[in-house]
């Protein structure tokens, strides 16, 4: 049987590759022979990244600066990977946003923005990429949720909103193309030790000893822990999976039904 997990040969784009999770899916897709491009915002990061991904896997890396709230430069970010590379084989559309506030607090110009990256600019990277994959007979497309894809939380309405609706777009898009073998999941993180959610616990008090107190395996969740969830999606192991929500959350979820104490 041949190696379900294997994605030598296979090219990936990755939106916000260059830091945090992107970064950690990027890596574990490189890990299995994949080769990567990381689209992003910060150059000097990517470039970072790129040659880290270069030197610890050996695999072939391209960085390209995009901006996921501009069709155009997506378009040409695209573009870009197809010249190097000649194809389109997965997109993992990770690259998001966040402002905090009461929802009372918000301006329209930072719904829009928030709208505009996590999702539009999800949506338009999926559209980009379609007929690439059309083309090559299949592809693997992974939306990055939130445990917010699940619920609320107050001082963060319009990403949640956002990501909300990433589960959506993730199962009418699984529909739209399967029969085109074209397979969609999400992942939908928990707490994550990232830049973000250091800056999180600086502004919510508290926050660290909630998320403790609340996951099952009494952890943040790391970069790293996305490789596997990654990998699968991403692989032939996932051909009749579409339409999924994964999450990757510690069993945060499902964090009140833990039992901490000790049963005779």
């Amino acid at each position: 049987m041949k190696d379900l997990f294997n994605l030598e040969g296979k090219v990936a784009i990755i939106t916000g590759g260059n830091g945090g999770i992107g970064k950690g899916i990027a890596d574990g897709l490189a890990s299995a022979g994949c080769d990567i491009v990381i689209a992003a915002r910060n150059e000097d990061k990517t470039a970072r990244a790129a040659q880290d991904i270069k030197e610890r896997f050996g695999v072939r890396v391209l960085g390209v600066n995009m901006d996921v709230s501009r069709e155009d430069s997506i378009q040409a970010g695209v573009a870009r990977a197809v010249s190097e590379f000649g194809k389109v084989n997965i997109l993992v559309n990770n690259a998001g946003v966040n402002i905090r506030h009461q929802p009372e607090e918000y301006t329209v110009e930072e719904w829009d923005w928030i709208m505009n990256v996590n999702l539009r600019g999800a949506f338009l990277c999926a559209r980009e990429v379609y007929p690439l994959m059309k083309a090559a007979g299949g592809g693997k497309i992974i939306n990055i949720g939130s445990m917010t894809s699940l619920f609320g939380l107050a001082k963060v309405p319009v990403y949640a909103c956002s990501k909300a609706a990433m589960v959506s777009l993730t199962s009418s898009l699984a529909l739209a193309w399967t029969k085109d073998n074209i397979q969609v999941n999400a992942i939908l993180p928990g707490w994550i030790d990232t830049d973000l959610t250091r800056s999180a616990r600086r502004d919510f008090p508290g926050l660290d000893e909630f998320v403790l107190s609340r996951t099952p395996v009494r952890r943040w969740g790391t970069p790293e822990d996305f490789i596997g969830a990654a990998i699968f999606l991403a692989s032939d192991a996932s051909n009749y999976v579409t339409a999924e929500t994964l999450r990757v959350d510690g069993g945060f979820a499902q964090g009140t039904n833990t039992i901490t104490f000790a049963v005779d």
